[in-house]
């Protein structure tokens, strides 16, 4: 008698961004086939024992071996990244591949799939930063690009070698809306940054605590403040990544009131870091923590949790931005320490994204279990055209699943398994962890083990974005 089913997941209490419910879940091959009670035999069976079952994680804003000018090296490629994100309960990851001034958009995608093709352990695709907007890119391969599958791409307004100038970003929203793309836009004020840096500068403040003085709220409020009314210009949605507090919050919110599709993310930093992670004195230690908008105060963390449960936020990522402490190639360039202007921006997070929500969100009644599920999988996928292949559990999506193991764990960066020599997570004690994640039917973690799937990752093309805000 030949089996129906490969799999069955029995006795789970299934998570998914609308409902909680206790079923079986029988797989095929790559895909969900069935979900009910009483499924027919199957080759294998884990029995979940009432344990929570979510969708794989959608991490929609993360960095892996993204090319950076010497000697700045990031410490995760793909196979690391992917092989971390998998340990962590992630099972889609989306990076971004950058385009450099000068180079031809459809170049940078075309470099970015050689470092990624059979690196994957789990699914992929890609945002596009579009840092040199010509009329060739906006004409001819942004839209083709859009069309081919890349869906979403990303606009700064901060850093020399990415940042786009207002009627530039005008341009690329423009496309954005004729071709139906979700434009992302990392909303920083980049002169009153330089402002402020150059005044430290001269003064002697160059640790790494003076990167948050350089970088103090206004400027983020003034940027998103300037996005949205872009995004208004245009009359097209926009999603403001790594929102960091109340002043950001504020103007999301007013835009929100005011009927526009004004989409936000956040991601853990905001959460579990405060600005004293960046250092009290002149420690170089503070470097560790470095990442734009830099963490604020307690009292903004607040304001982000709330934003996280009232439904503000649509999509929590780690942004994951891997670099060595210790190494000429990353927070110490060319093996020194250097004042904060030249420290590589970007903390590592792949891995502890779920396991901090979930511990402190949904285990410490913060947030609900459906909206955790929303924030971490079923938005993301929906932002960025992969729903309902991913980002839920129901019959014809892929296998992606974690089962959790409610129990006392502390994050130490020596049982992580991501490239870096650090977590700025270090010693949280959390009240969860994965007891198994499985991407597209084949267990990669088994709480204790991971199993290589080194090049089974598939790149994904994305579909459109569906999306839509609630008004909040």
């Amino acid at each position: 008698m030949s089996h129906v089913l490969d799999l069955i997941i029995k006795n789970a209490k299934i998570a998914t961004a609308s409902d909680v419910f206790m079923a079986d879940i029988g797989i095929k091959g790559e895909q969900i086939v069935m979900i009910g009670s009483h499924l027919p035999e199957a080759n294998k069976t884990i029995d979940a024992a009432g344990r929570v079952v979510t969708p794989g994680g959608v991490d929609a804003h993360c960095h892996l071996d993204q090319p950076m000018p010497a000697p700045i090296k990031m410490a995760d490629n793909f196979e690391t990244g992917t092989r971390s994100a998998a340990c962590g309960g992630t099972t889609t990851v989306i990076p971004f591949a950058a385009q450099e001034k000068g180079q031809s958009l459809r170049d940078a995608v075309k470099e970015y799939h050689r470092r990624s093709d059979g690196r994957a352990h789990v699914d992929y695709t890609f945002h596009l930063i579009v840092s040199d907007p010509t009329p060739t890119v906006l004409n001819e391969e942004l839209p083709a690009l859009i069309a081919e599958g890349y869906t979403s791409f990303k606009i700064y307004m901060t850093y020399d070698d990415l940042k786009l100038n207002d009627g530039q970003i005008l341009d690329v929203l423009s496309v954005a809306k004729q071709h139906g793309a979700m434009a992302m836009i990392h909303a920083e004020n980049a002169d009153c940054i330089e402002w402020l840096t150059r005044r430290l500068e001269a003064a002697g403040q160059t640790a790494p605590r003076f990167h948050g003085h350089s970088r103090p709220m206004l400027v983020e409020r003034e940027a998103t403040h300037r996005a949205i009314a872009l995004s208004e210009l245009v009359d097209v949605p926009i999603l403001i990544v790594h929102v960091s507090g109340r002043e950001a919050v504020e103007q999301i919110r007013w835009a929100r009131s005011h009927g526009l599709q004004i989409f936000a993310e956040t991601c853990p930093q905001y959460l579990f870091l405060t600005a004293a992670d960046l250092g009290i004195d002149n420690s170089y230690l503070g470097a560790k923590c470095i990442c734009s908008p830099p963490p604020r105060d307690q009292k903004n963390q607040e304001v982000i949790w709330n934003a996280l449960s009232d439904g503000l936020f649509s999509v929590f990522s780690s942004d994951h931005a891997p670099f060595n402490y210790e190494s000429p190639e990353g927070k110490k360039p060319g093996g020194q320490e250097v004042a904060f202007r030249h420290i590589p921006n970007g903390i590592p997070g792949l891995e502890t994204r779920l396991p901090l929500l979930y511990s402190e969100g949904v285990l410490g009644g913060r947030i609900s279990l459906t909206k955790f599920v929303e924030l971490t999988s079923t938005n993301p996928a929906k932002a960025y055209g992969l729903h309902p292949l991913k980002g839920t559990i129901a019959p014809g999506s892929h296998a992606d699943l974690v089962i959790w193991d409610e129990k006392p764990i502390t994050i130490q960066n020596s049982a992580l398994h991501h490239a870096v020599d650090y977590t700025p997570y270090e010693g949280i004690e959390l009240k969860a962890w994965p007891a198994m994640t499985l991407s597209r039917g084949e267990i990669v973690w088994d709480g204790q083990n991971f199993h290589p799937r080194l090049g089974k990752g598939q790149f994904l093309s994305c579909g459109k974005p569906t999306l839509m805000t609630t008004g909040r």
